[in-house]
């Protein structure tokens, strides 16, 4: 049988992880025959194969191997194999609820030309670095909505059709790092005109333990990142990179003294450590700018 769904996880030396995500995915409410979930290495040198045999009766996976060139070229090279009618992306740190796949398909089926986003949410609530990097996520994701939609959504809960995700062309292969190709992937599919639907139905856990070492190192990737996406935005003609007036980051600082007043680790902490994420993007950012490489011309 042709399944609906396909999933796509690309993954790199995280077995543990990935093996939580899979338990989730076999957990699915959804039938076993109608979705296939494609597992691709990126040049990891950590064995994932016996993964393989262990959920071979819960779920059709199938696991693949490519040398190290990014989560853009992996979750392009799982899409390439995909058999199903829609395609849906998370990461392996993250585990999807039950309902996922029939949270999002209640959604994309009467809305073939949309890119549908579901709601993320922080699975370790007493790490005040992993709690600090997905309120600025939430934060950017409203702060950044223009006449109802959002300007982006995360790669690790999105879906769209394979015919539309074939047509777009995929993810921008051009980013070297995992950071900022879903953003571009929201603004290609924006600028040629599809819509962008977030709801709050399809829900994943994200379980990404931070230190404040890995805190930092990943905001300078993500600045990074930023530079290497507005290079793509002045390639393709799209509307450049703005610096955010001072309200922008003065409500990024007190986001987390407005919005959550039950946070089991310091508010006042996490809303330092959302300045320090923008001073670490802005070198990141200058690090790019200085040492990057160009971006290709298409």
């Amino acid at each position: 049988m042709t399944p609906v769904w396909s999933v796509v996880i690309p993954t790199r030396n995280r077995v543990d992880r990935l093996r939580n995500c899979l338990r989730a995915l076999a957990a699915q409410n959804y039938p076993r025959e109608q979705f296939e979930v494609i597992v691709v290495d990126d040049g990891g040198d950590r064995e994932i194969e016996p993964l393989e045999p262990e959920f071979l009766k819960q779920l059709q996976i199938r696991l693949v191997r490519q040398p190290q060139t990014g989560p853009a070229v992996a979750r392009n090279r799982g899409a390439s194999l995909a058999r199903g009618e829609f395609l849906a992306f998370t990461d392996d740190d993250c585990t999807p609820i039950p309902d996922w796949l029939s949270e999002l398909e209640r959604v994309l089926r009467p809305n073939p030309n949309a890119l549908v986003g579901g709601r993320v949410l922080n699975a370790l609530g007493r790490n005040p670095y992993s709690t600090a990097s997905q309120l600025l996520i939430d934060y950017l994701c409203a702060a950044y909505t223009h006449n109802g939609q959002p300007r982006f959504l995360t790669s690790n809960n999105i879906a769209l059709t394979r015919e539309a995700f074939v047509r777009l062309g995929g993810f921008d292969e051009s980013f070297p790092l995992p950071a900022a190709e879903d953003r571009a992937l929201s603004e290609h599919w924006r600028q040629s005109g599809g819509d962008i639907l977030y709801v709050e139905g399809p829900v994943v856990h994200h379980l990404h333990n931070l230190t404040l070492g890995g805190f930092l190192r990943q905001h300078f990737r993500y600045g990074r990142g930023a530079r290497h996406f507005s290079l793509v935005c002045k390639r393709n003609g799209w509307e450049a990179i703005r610096i955010e007036p001072l309200g922008f980051y003065l409500g990024l600082i007190a986001f987390p003294l407005k919005r959550v007043s039950a946070l089991p680790v310091s508010r006042y902490w996490v809303s330092i450590l959302l300045f320090t994420s923008q001073v670490a993007g802005v070198a990141g950012y200058a690090r790019e700018a200085i040492y990057g490489k160009a971006v290709p011309v298409k």
